[in-house]
């Protein structure tokens, strides 16, 4: 713990030290909460995709990243007299230690659904201790999420309350409705391209069709974030062994005509097997 306390120590120095008015780094002093957010988000996707890779030394190195960014902000708080680290720290510990009834105090929680249930509920007592008045099922779910995941938790919230599919096949039915909504709207456009209220239309039922196919996801129990990640894995892969394919052959793959692209597709899909994440064809 010793040694865990002095590198903590260490790394809150260089950080104060990066921000030092006088000696610091001119880029770090020039950041503040909204210039350093994006690095936020994007260093936890890196620990989300070491760890998707099973790449351990790279989650050891991402995983730093992203502590940097729980210390810079820490820092830039701390210059304004908001808050510390140690406040952050006490901040978490508190929480923790009363959202864990089960393990802190004299309560019990038999499996990991109970322990959801009583999350979900210290966290309603905790809004409403804060003076909270939004007593939604929907309360609480942060508008900064990614959409797609801000979908899922607004399903999961209302699927709590009953509000919810018996099963993925009314879903997948809503899924061909949607996807015929979309459609039509397309069509739409198609007949005046400058229809401003159908390209409006059509942003709508899309959203719709993603947002079904999020609740898809859900009722298979497959998290939206992660099969995407494949998806694009997948994607990426095949694509590049196109690539690898038309120089091997002599020819620069951007300067073939649609189909010639499209056979080598097939020939890179072929070689692997399994599902087409998107290709033209």
């Amino acid at each position: 713990m010793a040694e865990n306390d002095g590198g903590m120590a260490r790394l809150l120095a260089v950080m104060a030290r990066l921000r030092d008015p006088q000696t610091g780094c001119p880029w770090d002093l020039q950041q503040d909460f909204s210039t350093i957010a994006p690095y936020t988000i994007e260093e936890a996707y890196e620990v989300a995709d070491a760890i998707d890779r099973g790449d351990l030394p790279g989650l050891c190195d991402e995983l730093g990243d992203l502590l940097l960014q729980v210390v810079f902000h820490a820092r830039m708080a701390q210059e304004q007299g908001a808050f510390s680290f140690d406040d952050v720290v006490a901040a978490i510990v508190g929480k923790l230690v009363r959202r864990h009834p089960h393990v802190f105090a004299q309560t019990s929680a038999p499996d990991a659904g109970a322990v959801a249930t009583n999350w979900e509920a210290i966290k309603r007592a905790e809004r409403a201790e804060a003076g909270e008045t939004d007593r939604s099922a929907l309360a609480g779910i942060a508008r900064g999420l990614p959409e797609w995941q801000r979908a899922t938790k607004l399903q999961n919230r209302a699927a709590r309350v009953g509000f919810d599919w018996p099963g993925p096949q009314p879903v997948l039915a809503k899924l061909q409705e949607e996807l015929d909504e979309v459609r039509a709207e397309f069509d739409a456009l198609a007949a005046d391209s400058d229809d401003a209220a159908a390209r409006d239309r059509l942003e709508d039922e899309l959203g719709d069709l993603l947002f079904v196919a999020a609740n898809l996801a859900r009722h298979a129990k497959v998290d939206v974030g992660s099969a995407l990640r494949r998806a694009n894995h997948k994607f990426e892969r095949r694509f590049r062994a196109m690539e690898t394919l038309a120089e091997a052959d002599g020819t620069a793959f951007a300067e073939l005509p649609l189909a010639a692209q499209e056979a080598y597709w097939t020939r890179v899909k072929r070689s692997e097997g399994g599902s087409d994440p998107g290709g033209p064809d």
